[in-house]
């Protein structure tokens, strides 16, 4: 069986004052919030994967929204460098966490990326293009992963923040989508679910090996899962919705497959007796 693993974050104290594009703000109930995202990643290690908790960051609003700091691959991590200029200093402890699992790559400016863009399928990469993620980020990602056999593709938007507001997996092949805000078009060799089209923001779910999380206020939609065959395990994420985020955006899930120049690396630093795992000269890589 794979081992996942799920890099998370505490939620901020100043959650509240969260980054808005699309979406009215309303009162986030603070303590409602924490209680949500302790159950969330409760909800992860029950599947079986192993959390690694960030501390909070007091100072960044939006910290707990990880995913947007990171694209993990089985062969290296991309290091994004956010949309929002306000996100950017959230990258510096995500990279620190990742450096154990995997070799990192850094998108350098004048790129900007928000991982909640970037949705992975097999060797497809598919990248919304849209207020946060830009065609100079794209290009320096597609630069990194081609040599890997990866293609990547860039998706236009409508009305939504990121790719995965709009479109995530929910099986091996199986996208769940809401195709008012991107087109069924712009993906190759899969088959669709369609959101309850009064739940509009219900296309965002978690897949980790074949079992989904998903959140617990789109009833109609997850019925339209069960139907297709996927039980979902259902979690509480009426906060986080407010502050624009979703299931998906609260943690980075990745299989733990640390690669042959990593592994190297760290046994090298071992044998050493040193304590840092790895070194910035073998295991950061820039773009360009």
């Amino acid at each position: 069986m794979n081992r996942y693993i799920a890099i998370t974050r505490t939620i901020s104290e100043r959650f509240r004052d969260c980054e808005l594009t699309h979406i009215a703000r309303e009162p986030i109930d603070m303590q409602r919030a924490v209680a949500q995202h302790e159950a969330y990643e409760n909800a992860l290690r029950a599947l079986d994967v192993s959390v690694v908790r960030l501390p909070a960051e007091p100072s960044l609003p939006d910290s707990v929204f990880v995913e947007d700091c990171a694209v993990v691959l089985d062969e290296c991590a991309i290091i994004t460098r956010p949309g929002a200029a306000s996100r950017r200093a959230e990258t510096a402890t995500v990279a620190a966490a990742l450096r154990t699992y995997r070799a990192l790559h850094f998108i350098e400016t004048p790129g900007t990326i928000d991982g909640g863009d970037v949705l992975c399928v097999g060797q497809r990469i598919y990248i919304g293009l849209g207020t946060r993620s830009n065609a100079d980020a794209i290009d320096q990602l597609r630069k990194i992963v081609v040599r890997h056999g990866y293609s990547v593709s860039a998706v236009p938007l409508r009305s939504c923040l990121h790719l995965k507001s709009a479109v995530t997996r929910v099986g091996e092949s199986t996208l769940l989508i809401n195709p008012a805000w991107v087109d069924k078009s712009c993906f190759q060799d899969v088959d669709f679910i369609a959101v309850d089209p009064a739940e509009p923001a219900a296309a965002n779910a978690v897949l980790i090996g074949s079992r989904v999380l998903f959140p617990a206020h789109f009833p109609a939609t997850r019925a339209r899962l069960v139907a297709s065959g996927i039980s979902p395990r259902i979690v509480h994420a009426s906060e986080v919705a407010k502050a624009e985020g979703a299931v998906s955006c609260c943690s980075l899930v990745f299989e733990e497959k640390i690669p042959d120049r990593l592994r190297l690396s760290l046994e090298r630093g071992r044998l050493r007796g040193g304590v840092q795992i790895g070194t910035a000269s073998a295991l950061e890589v820039s773009t360009r």
